[in-house]
């Protein structure tokens, strides 16, 4: 078995002529940290013959410094002139394959293995790609010679390098050690085939989460859904329920199946490619992606389940994009019917984009063609995309999640749950969002805007602007069974069963709402834009000189160092000049020169739009700011009095800002917060007490303005105990209170200039209402109308004194008293 030395040339020859056109590069450069041991045989295999993926192997390999496939290598006594091996023979002409057998290489080594000759042989699946392009594309029709799953003849193969061959891609994966196959103690065929059966699955897999699996052509899988046994029973009730024929009733149900399903077509993915490639590089400085590995480790064997943040349209399609560049399938995505809109629509659906309505309520056929559509698409392993949020964030911080797509999944996964489910939260962060002007006009109070095929004309003509930099953090997947197992131990012994319906599945996805809210939050880029909005909006006049703003700016990023907010949170670079320079050259501020220096402001339309990317990363601040709160009028508090006043609010701060820790993981952050503020000097802590500094002192200005992220927050808390209070026992019920905290908060903010729309936001007043039902604070009698203990306002009181200014306290309460002296508040 020695290589003669005439192959060797012509090999060698084959591939320097293939490298005169081809440019190859790895998909994972972290996959060269390869589990090898060097003392022990190396082999690769490949799926199917093929001198080209040999050749690029082999130039990877020199590269890398791997072992090189093409030189012989010792298996004990046994010189094999190779170090490579293919799982399946060579197609013929017509590409058809005889896969019986199995490669002489593998049954060679595994006989060695099992006689003793040699302690290990270690296997490296090796997967290649052309046309999964890494760079722009400028001849579309090239598209047509990328990687599928239609069977390859050496036609298309040759057709194919002369297409793409500079965007080829390669896949090493985890070495196969053949020895703890051998110690399964089973005879040499059931080895050998256990062996292939591992890596036709390997591969099969890895193709599939690179290119998507082979899913079955639109027309056939909307067909196919019309006969799934429940739409045919929701087909039936249709008939019977609007009293049509049976044959009209299942049209409809084609008709809904026509207008859900995507057209996914890995030709438009790679057109998608070309077009955004221009895209991003002409709006934006550039895109950051953090912890990719976490989803390129889990993407293999797992339903994968994406669920961003969403903070403009283009949120998917970036996303699809990063994907696709970085090795994995773009998913399909669950597009609101609003944007199935003529040309782009279309564009969207064969990207991936599958429709849906803003409610099922009162068509149950509809629902019953969308459900099972996306128990298509997770059976298939095809990952899928959706919004939580449900829509687009309009003040830029975490909407409370919309529950219905995570009821479906948990739903499908309880039906067949083969195929284990994996949630993967993302964090999208803009320095600037496309649609600002829009959300300028909505934070005013402007109408939400309906969608148009107009406003892609707009984004064009905004292209005008810096945009700067847009961050892509993945943050720590949830693994649905794991999670199920946590909230419902005996989710497993229950029949699956497409129209069970379990007593625990609300308040499961709830909760699986509420930790995916967190994990996405957990994941947050901080960038420049945030943290200068973060500082001068905290500043009673939106200034400050710009010395001042970079003392208060570099404050900011040594805590975030100090006390990391989560493992996955990134931070931008350099010191608060460096970002104050940044920011100013985006046109975010505006400046007056004096003899003294720079004084740094925002205008009017700039605060209202800075107030969406300080919400961007509120949370974050939230913990620090709140501490910071509680010495801004005691001059000393104990750790005993910090512990137990921020017990007592954070369960609503947490339940508004989705922060990540637990009651019980509270007092161990608590003090991380309290040690970094005595090292900065912010606090001294003295004959254990917490001091602060003297009100006339630098210190006390950072810590004053550190306080001031979330006073707001806290004012709308007060409002709303207030109000409650003042209107006596069992008085308003929670719409009523709600609408009056609108009301009070439009009126404050007109009386103190408070330039934050979001704080009259109704959505806010609901959910801190509803945290404090949830909590046991108030309660709802049979009328709907809500109760409170007798000490409540005693406690909201004793708890304002300690976080808000006297005379915002002063306000809210002249406010409610006129309120509940005449019985409305005055206007």
């Amino acid at each position: 078995m020695t290589p003669t030395p005439l192959r060797h040339l012509l090999y060698g020859a084959l591939r320097r002529v293939l490298y005169f056109w081809v440019r190859s590069e790895t998909i994972n450069q972290s996959s060269f940290n390869l589990d090898l041991d060097r003392s022990r045989p190396v082999f690769y295999a490949l799926q199917s013959p093929s001198l080209s993926d040999l050749a690029v192997l082999d130039h990877e390999c020199t590269k890398a410094g791997l072992p090189r496939p093409v030189l012989p290598v010792a298996v004990g006594d046994l010189m094999e002139s190779d170090a490579f091996f293919y799982l399946t023979p060579a197609p013929d002409w017509l590409g058809r394959q005889d896969k019986r057998g199995a490669p002489p290489t593998l049954q060679r080594l595994v006989t060695a293995l099992q006689n003793d000759a040699v302690p290990d042989a270690q296997i490296i699946p090796i997967s290649v790609f052309w046309g999964q392009s890494p760079a722009s594309e400028s001849s579309p029709w090239k598209l047509l010679f990328a990687d599928s799953w239609a069977v390859t003849g050496r036609l298309r193969k040759l057709l194919s390098i002369v297409a793409l061959g500079r965007k080829t891609r390669v896949q090493f994966s985890a070495p196969i050690h053949l020895r703890e196959l051998v110690q399964q103690n089973k005879d040499h065929e059931r080895t050998v085939r256990m062996t292939q059966r591992l890596l036709r699955v390997h591969f099969r897999n890895l193709k599939a989460a690179v290119i998507g699996p082979d899913i079955s052509h639109r027309r056939n899988l909307v067909k196919g859904l019309v006969h799934a046994p429940q739409v045919r029973e929701a087909i039936a009730a249709e008939a019977a329920r609007e009293n049509i024929a049976l044959d009209k009733a299942q049209d409809k149900a084609l008709h809904y199946g026509n207008e859900i399903a995507s057209d996914y077509t890995y030709t438009a993915i790679r057109f998608l490619e070309v077009v955004l490639s221009w895209f991003w590089n002409k709006i934006y400085d550039g895109i950051k992606v953090n912890h990719l590995e976490s989803v390129q480790d889990i993407a293999q064997g797992h339903e994968i389940v994406y669920v961003p943040c969403h903070r403009s349209h283009i949120d998917y399609l970036l996303l699809s994009y990063l994907l696709f560049r970085n090795g994995l399938t773009p998913p399909h995505v669950a597009a609101g019917i609003n944007l199935n809109m003529p040309v782009v629509g279309s564009l969207l659906r064969r990207g991936g984009a599958f429709f849906m309505r803003r409610t099922f309520k009162g068509n149950p056929l509809y629902t019953a063609v969308f459900n099972e559509y996306l128990h298509t698409l997770f059976s298939k392993g095809f990952p899928v995309e959706y919004f939580v949020e449900g829509g687009r964030s309009r003040t830029g911080r975490m909407l409370q999640p919309k529950t219905g797509m995570l009821a479906i999944t948990v739903r499908s996964f309880l039906r067949s749950s083969r195929m284990p489910v994996a949630f993967v939260p993302v964090y999208i962060g803009y320095e600037r969002v496309l649609e600002g002007r829009t959300y300028l006009g909505e934070l005013r109070g402007a109408s939400k805007k309906k969608e148009s095929i107009l406003d892609i004309f707009k984004v064009f003509s905004a292209l005008k602007q810096r945009f700067g930099q847009v961050a892509v953090n993945f943050g720590e997947p949830i693994k649905l069974a794991e999670f199920l197992d946590q909230q419902h131990p005996q989710w497993r012994d229950e029949t699956p069963d497409p129209h069970f319906k379990p007593a625990w599945l609300n308040a499961t996805t709830q909760r699986l709402g509420l930790t995916v809210a967190q994990r996405i939050n957990e994941a947050a880029a901080i960038n420049p834009v945030n943290m200068v909005a973060m500082a001068l909006l905290a500043t009673s006049k939106l200034a400050l000189d710009e010395r001042a703003l970079a003392r208060v700016l570099d404050l900011y990023l040594t805590l975030m160092r100090q006390v990391p907010y989560s493992p996955h949170i990134s931070l931008p670079e350099g010191d608060g000049k460096v970002l104050i320079e940044y920011v100013r050259g985006m046109n975010l501020l505006s400046e007056q020169k004096d003899a003294l220096g720079r004084i740094l402001y925002l205008d009017e339309q700039h605060a209202v739009l800075m107030t969406y990317y300080r919400n961007n990363v509120l949370h974050i601040f939230a913990l620090p700011s709140l501490l910071a709160c509680f010495f801004q009028s005691a001059s000393r508090m104990s750790r005993e009095q910090i512990l137990r006043y921020t017990r007592a609010l954070y369960p609503y701060l947490q339940a508004e800002l989705f922060l990540r820790w637990s009651l019980e993981e509270l007092d161990a952050v608590v003090d991380q917060w309290l040690m970094a503020f005595v090292e900065q000097g912010l606090l001294r802590f003295d004959n254990q007490m917490y001091l602060r500094p003297a009100p006339s002192s630098r210190l006390f200005v950072l810590l004053t303005l550190l306080s001031r992220a979330i006073a707001q927050t806290l004012q709308r808390f007060y409002m709303a105990t207030s109000l409650l209070i003042n209107s006596g026992q069992d008085s308003l019920d929670a719409v009523e209170l709600e609408d009056l905290c609108v009301v009070m908060a439009q009126r404050l903010s007109i009386l103190h200039g408070l330039n934050a729309p979001e704080f009259f936001d109704k959505s806010l007043f609901r959910h801190f209402i509803a945290q404090l039902v949830d909590q046991g604070v108030l309660r709802k009698n049979e009328a709907g109308k809500l109760g409170y203990h007798e000490a409540l306002g005693e406690l909201a009181e004793g708890m304002a004194k300690r976080v808000l200014p006297a005379e915002i306290r002063l306000s809210i309460r002249q406010v409610a008293l006129q309120r509940g002296d005449e019985g409305e508040i005055p206007v």
